[in-house]
């Protein structure tokens, strides 16, 4: 690993205490380095990661790759074939806006511009304080409902852009709820 790299402020997570689950989870899965048959838990592997660390950033990548003993261009060859896995970092609010033809066709446009200004941050972003990311995506599969969005995986339905600031609200009381009663 390259010291710009590993000295990276994004990317710095040596330290971070994720890593000794994310190598425990591996060792549970008794990868025998020698076998053909290795990858065959690599997906669960990254999904169990990006979980821990909610990206998937090259570190992260090596590191599985070395505990796997598999070239670094196995892994992140898996990481960009698939829509799930992310290499940029995500806000704790993640807000998705589909752009998929029915949603696009009832003004998902509009809504994912009125996000991005009361935000101020553009789709694919993390807001300055790491609390929400804009995403847009091709397909929630809920076209009945167009225009969708969906904040932390929560659906919602028939999106207007002067709705948004509402279900920001709503959200965020929602959220702090959640944490004050997880917190007690």
């Amino acid at each position: 690993m390259s010291d710009s790299v590993k000295n990276s402020p994004c990317c710095d997570l040596t330290g971070h205490p994720s890593f000794q689950q994310l190598d425990s989870y591996i060792d549970a899965l008794k990868i025998d380095k020698e076998s053909p048959r290795r990858k065959d838990t690599l997906i669960q592997t990254l999904h169990y990661a990006q979980n821990l660390f909610g990206y998937l950033p090259d570190v992260v990548q090596m590191h599985i790759a070395k505990r796997y003993g598999i070239p670094h261009a196995d892994v992140s060859g898996v990481v960009s074939f698939y829509n799930y896995f992310t290499t940029t970092p995500k806000g704790k609010i993640q807000i998705s806006v589909c752009l998929g033809t029915a949603c696009y066709v009832n003004g998902a446009d509009k809504v994912l511009q009125e996000f991005e200004q009361v935000l101020g941050i553009k789709s694919g972003q993390v807001s300055e304080d790491g609390k929400f990311s804009i995403e847009s995506l091709r397909c929630v599969g809920a076209c009945g409902l167009a225009p969708v969005v969906t904040i932390n995986q929560k659906v919602y339905g028939k999106m207007k852009p002067g709705k948004v600031r509402e279900i920001l609200e709503d959200f965020l009381v929602e959220h702090s709820e959640k944490e004050e009663a997880v917190n007690a």
